[in-house]
This record gives C-alpha cells, sequence and structure tokens, in this order.
C-alpha cells in the first residue's frame, strides 16, 4: 500500500470511527428519553397525583403509588440496561473473561477463555468494545475464543459455516486503533491485539 492510500484508508477509518461514535450517542440520548426519562415523569405526576389523593380518596392514593413503585422499578432498569452498554459493571468487577463470556451469551454463542490475566482496565475496555462490536457486525457468532499468543491478544469469532462475514469496518476500525490486525478466513475471523507491557 502507498503512502497516499495509506494516509486515504487512515482518514476513511476516522471517519467511520466519528460516525460510529456520533450514532452511539444519538441511541443512548433516545434510550434516555423514551426510557427512564418517561418514566420518571410519570412518578413526578403520579407523586403529585397521590398526594392530592391521599385525604380524599386514601385506596385511590395507595393504587397510584402502587404504579410509582412500578415505574421506578422499570425506571431502574432502564438505567441498569443503559450503564451496561456504555460500559458493563461485569467488566470492572470480574474481568474481561467474564465479560467476553456474557456478550457471547447475549449473542446467543458462547466464550472460550484460555487463562487470560488480568489487564490493566483500559485494555480490557478497549477488547471488550471490539468483541462486542464484532458480535454486532457479525451476528450468528457461535464461538468467540480468547487467549495470549506470543505477547498478542487473539480473539476469534467463528460463524456457521458457508456464512460470508460482512466487511467489519467497526472491528476494524477499533483494533487497527492499537496497532492490531484483522484476518478472515471464510467463518472465522481472528483479531490480533498487541498486549499491554
Amino acid at each position: 500500500m502507498t503512502d497516499a492510500a495509506e494516509v486515504d484508508e487512515l482518514r476513511a477509518s476516522l471517519a467511520r470511527v466519528l460516525a460510529v461514535a456520533d450514532e452511539e450517542r444519538r441511541r443512548i440520548e433516545r434510550d434516555l428519553h423514551d426510557g427512564a426519562q418517561q418514566h420518571l415523569v410519570a412518578i413526578a405526576v403520579n407523586a403529585q397525583l397521590a398526594r392530592q389523593l391521599a385525604e380524599s380518596d386514601p385506596k385511590a392514593a395507595l393504587d397510584v403509588l402502587e404504579e410509582i413503585g412500578r415505574d421506578a422499578r422499570v425506571a431502574l432498569e432502564a438505567i441498569r440496561e443503559l450503564a451496561a452498554v456504555i460500559f458493563p459493571p461485569l467488566l470492572v468487577d470480574r474481568g474481561l473473561a467474564e465479560a467476553l463470556r456474557a456478550a457471547a451469551s447475549a449473542h446467543g454463542g458462547r466464550a472460550d477463555v484460555d487463562g487470560l490475566p488480568r489487564q490493566f482496565a483500559a485494555f480490557e475496555a478497549f477488547v471488550y468494545f471490539c468483541a462486542v462490536e464484532a458480535l454486532a457486525e457479525l451476528g450468528g457468532v457461535v464461538r468467540v475464543r480468547a487467549r495470549e499468543v506470543d505477547g498478542q491478544l487473539e480473539l476469534v469469532f467463528e460463524r456457521k459455516a458457508g456464512d460470508e462475514p460482512p466487511p467489519l469496518f467497526g472491528l476494524r476500525d477499533r483494533v487497527a486503533g492499537l496497532g492490531g490486525r484483522v484476518n478472515v478466513e471464510g467463518g472465522t475471523v481472528t483479531a490480533l491485539l498487541p498486549l499491554p507491557r
């Protein structure tokens, strides 16, 4: 690849990364607005209604208070789910191996993680979001494997035989950002990431 072609690919990669980040922020804003925020508005309105009914119709006030409790639980769950997408607590609490297993399971697959030691948090987050990006782009992943190989972290995504993977721009851009590379062979996608020293 010539220097000009490398510069063009780098610019295209950066543009894709920025576009994805902008879209992700818009999606989070929509999720907040359409989910938790709506339930919190309902809680505020119902709290006012319960206050008005407290003396005149205590039974109706109790019904409204029960509804407030349901809305509060739904809002908490929506916030929990959104927080897990932004940065999953499992990654912080239990590490990359457990977070990869959970991500693979959420996409209908499984993850095998061979003796993967804990790394510093920023690296684990980077790898986790690479995996999530790959799972989203690939779809139908049956198995994810992660292991250390010659000073690199190898992430392997196996798909059903015969499936041709998409271009994987998101995964390629993320991996390239850390100086890694992505290889595709049939239904198997391998990302190699240099481990921090």
